[in-house]
């Protein structure tokens, strides 16, 4: 296998890294990397921040390894390996009447990448989490051990959420989750504000729900939003076009405070007051900002930072205090989600947890670093936690605070890497492994 030293980023591009990269193209190659020179596996590096990186060391990239092993169109049970791309099963199953149970808001996640991080989607109040719908994996330990991992195994639940550092993921097999067909139904709403917002995510039965926050809004109009809840259909409809890329960095006028409130106050209207039910192509529900290839670029040559924190129900004042104080600094962008989580989690470090979850972008300044410095320390008060996938900016005690099983977790994964082989960026800076 030949490494090849290369400079990458995260998707937020505000943290980078210099190292070895080497990508696989065969299950047999990636055992002999892990037998013969241990390294993380980064998946497609869709992390936000230093969760893919490992500046100065070696890193696999496992985006080759996107083969289906098997399939069982009665159960809904799918093989593949690590590499594969959530999009891409969405793909090819939907039709078939099958979908990942659990998708985040980018089909460029990998099947490992979305084990690590245990990630949720906007099912997550019904379905719980990722990990949750994992049958079983195979685990390719330092030294080149082939472990298969099942439910109720310490190394499964150290695994899932487990930031890659039990071992390289070579394989996992999915239980699919039944789906009437390959195009959402959509209702769209506005929300008028804050309170109304909550009051509707609570009292929704729908099987997707999202939320879009108009981050700037202040007063009256704190909160105010867009509500969509979703279930999958069958049916025609318009064929999705293709995806635009975005061809340069953009200028920092593009996302300056007049401009994003400019662009909500017109992103809300663009749902007519009544609302209204539309079908979509279910990766335009899912993945949104896929249709707009590096669309990270939009924020400029210095990247981005998104903070999303969960807070528990009772946290929810604790949450509107964040909102308030993210529309008086002017440093959002137009990207806020708003979604109600359930209890449902898979690993020791999984983020999910029941409650509320926020997530605001906001452009590499010094002033939205102190912000994000201010809304952590909040989330921390509230009971909350910090979503390590999106991270670049915490600091390990607080972290270390959010996370209770963390040190049971740490015991695990040395016992599992005792050299650190498998440390990335993102562990080094919180010390994740210390005892």
């Amino acid at each position: 296998m030949r490494w090849k030293t290369t400079d990458y980023t995260g998707w937020g591009r505000a943290l980078r890294a210099t190292g070895r990269l080497a990508r696989p193209e065969r299950l047999s190659t990636l055992a002999g990397l892990m037998r013969d020179e241990p390294s993380p596996a980064i998946g497609n590096g869709r992390s936000y921040g230093d969760a893919c990186l490992n500046d100065g060391g070696a890193a696999i990239r496992t985006v080759r390894l996107d083969r289906v092993l098997s399939f069982d169109p009665a159960t809904g049970t799918v093989e593949v390996e690590s590499g594969a791309t959530l999009g891409d099963l969405a793909r090819l199953f939907a039709p078939r009447g099958w979908l990942p149970a659990v998708m985040p808001g980018t089909g460029f996640a990998t099947v490992g990448g979305a084990i690590a991080h245990d990630v949720h989607g906007k099912n997550h109040h019904g379905a719980g989490s990722f990990g949750q719908h994992l049958r079983a994996l195979t685990l390719l330990l330092p030294g080149g051990e082939t472990r298969r991992v099942t439910p109720g195994d310490p190394l499964f639940a150290a695994t899932v959420g487990g930031l890659g550092q039990t071992g390289a993921i070579a394989t996992a097999e999915l239980q699919l989750l039944k789906c009437k067909g390959d195009v959402m139904i959509v209702t769209e709403r506005r929300i008028p504000g804050w309170d109304a917002f909550l009051e509707r995510l609570d009292a929704s039965d729908a099987t997707y729900t999202v939320g879009w926050i108009d981050a700037t809004a202040r007063g009256d109009d704190l909160g105010r939003g867009i509500l969509e809840e979703g279930e999958t259909g069958s049916g025609l409809v318009t064929q999705r076009g293709r995806a635009r890329a975005v061809p340069f960095d953009a200028p920092a006028f593009a996302l300056s405070p007049p401009v994003v409130k400019l662009f909500n106050a017109a992103y809300f209207r663009r749902v007519p007051a009544a609302g209204r039910t539309v079908v979509k192509p279910i990766q335009d529900f899912f993945f949104p900002l896929d249709r707009i290839r590096d669309w990270n670029r939009l924020y400029g040559r210095e990247g981005f930072h998104q903070f999303q924190c969960v807070v528990p129900v009772d946290g929810a004042p604790a949450l509107r205090a964040m909102l308030e104080r993210i529309a008086r600094s002017g440093l959002a962008s137009p990207l806020a989600v708003l979604k109600r989580m359930g209890p449902g989690a898979a690993g020791l470090m999984s983020f999910p947890m029941e409650g509320y979850t926020l997530a605001v972008d906001f452009a590499n300044r010094a002033g939205a670093q102190r912000l994000i410095a201010a809304l952590e320390a909040d989330a921390l008060a509230a009971g909350g936690r910090i979503y390590l996938a999106k991270d670049a900016l915490s600091k390990g005690a607080t972290i270390r605070a959010m996370y209770p099983r963390r040190a049971e977790w740490a015991e695990i994964v040395n016992g599992i890497d005792p050299e650190g082989r498998l440390e990335t960026d993102l562990v080094r800076r919180l010390d994740l492994r210390s005892a």
